[in-house]
């Protein structure tokens, strides 16, 4: 006696049917389509205006890392344990080199509760917090030290800028960072704010290391900042950093470079860059 594969019924000996599912005779049951891990939300708001502080409110089970340093406080029923990210010890020693290649600490700092309790973080200078959800499977390209925090489902790697142009002189370096949902990230830059959600073929110019972060989508290369009088004499530098759309774009309206060369001794005013500062990316990376 034969049965069905698919709902268990009993076969005739030469049915080529199921009589009660219609299933082909023989057929393989379907297989469950496997369901992608969602993270739940996160409960948090992003308190003050230019020296903010994410306030985030775990629930039970839910866990955070962070950038080591960026903790501003926590409830007592919030434990903490910094360690290295990946499972097995390879993925740990990789990661950690990745990290040191990246610029970054080799340590992530880990935070659960099981009972619930607030944690808080926030940029190592003035400027603005930013959240994003995101996908599974989606990823965004940040500036080096703007990563702040990130629900634990989120994957956290390097990113090599495609494009010589763009690694010379874009304000970045060669290395961003790379954020794989699913989950809630956030970063930080410096100043305010503004977001461009690109449509396909749009560009937007943006100054050299104003540049958040940006859609893996979006196409990152530089050019030269117009004519040859404009370069030299336009106070701006000799590139500007071209993002190409489709996808959503942050950019930031001070950069820590800036802050640390109004703050310089001597330091008469202004924002006006010389021909050769403007080729201070080829030599290191902006912020």
């Amino acid at each position: 006696m034969s049965f069905c594969t698919n709902c268990g019924g009993t076969l005739g000996e030469q049915a080529k049917f199921c009589p009660s599912c219609g299933a082909g005779a023989g057929s393989a049951a379907p297989r469950a389509t496997a369901s992608v891990y969602a993270p739940s939300p996160l409960d948090f708001t992003i308190h003050g205006d230019n020296l903010q502080v994410a306030r985030i409110r775990l629930q039970p089970g839910q866990e955070l890392y962070a950038e080591a340093g960026k903790m501003v406080y926590k409830h007592a029923t919030v434990t903490w344990e910094t360690r290295m990210t990946g499972e097995t010890l390879g993925e740990k020693i990789w990661g950690a080199l990745k990290r040191k290649l990246a610029g970054e600490s080799l340590f992530m700092t880990y935070f659960r509760t099981t009972s619930g309790g607030e944690v808080g973080f926030a940029g190592d200078y003035p400027g603005r917090l930013q959240s994003f959800d995101l996908r599974a499977g989606q990823s965004m390209m940040v500036q080096r030290d703007s990563f702040i925090c990130a629900q634990s489902t989120v994957s956290l790697s390097i990113a090599m800028v495609k494009k010589i142009g763009g690694g010379l002189f874009g304000g970045e370096g060669f290395i961003l960072e790379k954020l794989t949902g699913p989950g809630t990230v956030f970063i930080h830059g410096g100043g305010d704010f503004v977001e461009f959600d690109l449509g396909p073929g749009e560009v937007v110019q943006v100054d050299t290391g104003c540049v958040v972060g940006f859609d893996e989508s979006v196409d990152y290369d530089v050019q030269l900042a117009g004519g040859i009088k404009t370069a030299l004499f336009g106070g701006e530098g000799l590139f500007l950093t071209t993002l190409r759309g489709p996808g959503k774009v942050l950019i930031q309206s001070m950069t820590l470079e800036k802050l640390r060369r109004e703050l310089a001794p001597g330091r008469s005013g202004g924002d006006e860059r010389g021909p050769l500062e403007s080729l201070g990316g080829f030599f290191r990376s902006e912020d």
